[in-house]
């Protein structure tokens, strides 16, 4: 049995207290459905800048009654400071999600950046300190990594930031460890190596690469892939990342805690090969839609030629184990994507 299965046994015989921030968005609606499927109790906390009321509806029909009674949303905004206070009393873990994601946008408009991943992130390690909240674990970024060239990411080397983007999650990191030396605070932060999945928005000008394509592949919209194709991501199934994050806020090894994690499957796709594996499960499953040629424009801005994670610290301290490859995290996300858009 995995540290994780271990860990999910514990919690549903002893159900804690976790806030989520972010709750509405991608990866906050995914951690709330594990956490009500596990019988946990649940806050939320959303300002819906980047979240939808539909992902809570999906969640809601995944979950038992009884089980999305254990929820509690509160609608409001991490850069209010009595907001941050109000959701962090008596929980006992926070999954710190609530953020503006997107490099491009952080290129756009520093300054509303700034606001959400800095003012917002400092409010809620107050707020969460002053509650004596036991562990907070937040969203880290492999932006940190900047322009560093080797390969794989090893946690303890980075280089230079290539984006405000960047420098939030960076600075979010320095602040998690003066609060850990200083406070007594425990934290742990997870370096985010693209991750996908069910309920990532497909919509706006910020969205991610995999939802923009199989949108475009089911609607028969143009298609486009910045630079030649063969930039490299390690992509990482949305499910794994909650796994990381359970283990993360539960972890009882003392040298796991105020540390930073890589969290990633540990393999390396091009754009080339992932616009492949994503049009062949479109085409298995909706067998009338027509090949496509992709487009190809110029390199992104603050973009990073190629990312690939070393997973060893997040599974010999974590017990991180990953259990859905890109191409097993495609087989899911496939589904869901047809499902909502086809």
């Amino acid at each position: 049995m995995t540290q994780y299965e271990k860990l999910k046994n514990e919690l549903r015989q002893a159900p804690r207290r976790w806030l989520v921030t972010g709750v509405a968005g991608f990866i906050g609606s995914n951690l709330l459905e594990t956490l009500l499927k596990l019988d946990q109790h649940v806050v939320g906390l959303d300002n819906f800048s980047t979240g939808f009321q539909h992902n809570f509806d999906e969640v809601q029909q995944l979950v038992s009654d009884k089980q999305w009674q254990r929820f509690s949303f509160v609608q409001g905004d991490i850069r209010d400071l009595a907001t941050c206070r109000d959701v962090c009393g008596q929980v006992d873990f926070v999954l710190h999600q609530a953020a503006l994601g997107s490099v491009p946008r952080s290129i756009d408009d520093p300054l509303l950046t700034n606001e959400n991943n800095l003012t917002g992130f400092l409010n809620m390690l107050v707020a969460a300190r002053d509650a004596r909240v036991q562990r907070f674990v937040y969203a880290a970024s492999s932006s940190t990594y900047g322009d560093h060239p080797d390969l794989p990411k090893v946690e303890d080397t980075i280089g230079k930031p290539l984006s405000p983007y960047a420098v939030t999650k960076y600075v979010n990191e320095l602040y998690a460890d003066v609060f850990a030396r200083t406070y007594g605070f425990q934290t742990i932060g997870l370096r985010y190596f693209n991750i996908f999945g069910r309920r990532q928005d497909p919509n706006g000008a910020y969205a991610a690469v995999m939802p923009k394509w199989f949108s475009a592949l089911i609607r028969g919209e143009a298609l486009f892939i910045n630079g030649d194709g063969e930039t490299s991501r390690d992509f990482c199934y949305i499910d794994n990342c909650v796994q990381g994050n359970l283990l993360a806020a539960t972890a009882s090894n003392p040298a796991a805690l105020n540390q930073v994690y890589n969290i990633a499957f540990g393999e390396r796709t091009t754009l080339n090969e992932l616009f492949n594996l994503i049009q062949q499960r479109v085409h298995a499953i909706l067998p009338e839609i027509k090949a496509t040629t992709p487009t190809y424009r110029d390199f992104r801005p603050g973009d990073v030629r190629h990312s690939l994670a070393d997973i060893s610290k997040a599974s010999n301290l974590l017990g991180y184990e990953p259990l859905y490859s890109v191409k097993d995290g495609l087989d899911q996300a496939a589904e869901w994507y047809v499902s909502q858009l086809g």
